[in-house]
């Protein structure tokens, strides 16, 4: 595998031995789904990765839950941006890979994120494929994915990795309540260039679309990015998205 793209700065190489990751969880009332990723994490925690819980203020034991698969287990305001710079304000990786509580983490990817970061890439994202089952929801994660490889911008759910250089080099993600991970992929992309694409695929839960309608979810998510783009409100897109 060789990830899509090169970033203009190598701050790993060949030669280097495989960074030690700190895993960043954010969750709120995930006690269903993240012990499901922590199983998953287990190994590489084994291998000497740390795995940090940020949690924003759950009540339904997900901190409970969390306690024997983690590291460390943090307590922060809730909101993706804020939590997410809690744990890497913690952390103690020389890179540092962000997910959702509602991943699942098939053992190749993990492989390739790190073979990803030691050949050189400063920063990168995962493949993505929906849970659910169906044709429609295949096509949405395989527009997802190559959406992100042409444009060069990640969303959360597809797993973002970097350097902790990288990540001090744009100052973490940006404090607004929805868009941090587009915001932070832009700033990367003019900081140290375009991301690795890992071609592995981090699984995601379907509930959003299941729940509210395949194709109500994908309008949805195009009028808000597009809203962003034109330099919408960030808190008022959250109102809508919610």
């Amino acid at each position: 595998m060789a990830p899509s793209s090169r970033s203009r700065t190598r701050v790993l190489d060949a030669e280097t031995p495989p960074p030690r990751l700190s895993i960043i969880i954010p969750c709120l009332n995930e006690v269903a789904r993240l012990p499901m990723l922590l199983n998953d994490l287990a190994p590489l925690r084994s291998a000497g990765h740390e795995i940090i819980v940020v949690d924003g203020g759950s009540r339904d034991g997900t901190l409970e839950q969390a306690a024997p698969g983690a590291d460390r287990l943090l307590l922060s305001a809730p909101g993706r941006a804020l939590q997410m710079n809690a744990g890497a304000a913690t952390a103690g990786g020389d890179a540092l890979w962000f997910l959702h509580a509602d991943n699942r983490v098939p053992r190749r990817v993990a492989a390739e994120v790190l073979a990803a970061l030691q050949a050189g890439h400063a920063w990168g994202r995962c493949g993505v494929r929906l849970s659910g089952d169906g044709t429609v929801l295949w096509a949405i994660a395989g527009m997802m994915n190559l959406r992100s490889c042409l444009t060069g911008i990640a969303t959360g759910d597809q797993g973002i990795f970097l350097t902790r250089s990288a990540f001090d080099a744009v100052g973490g993600f940006p404090g607004i309540v929805l868009m941090e991970d587009v915001a932070i992929s832009r700033a990367l992309k003019r900081s140290v260039g375009r991301p690795a694409c890992i071609r592995p695929r981090l699984v995601t839960s379907s509930r959003r679309w299941e729940q509210r309608g395949v194709w109500r979810t994908v309008l949805l998510m195009w009028r808000l990015r597009l809203a962003y783009w034109l330099g919408a409100d960030p808190a008022e897109l959250a109102r809508r998205y919610r």
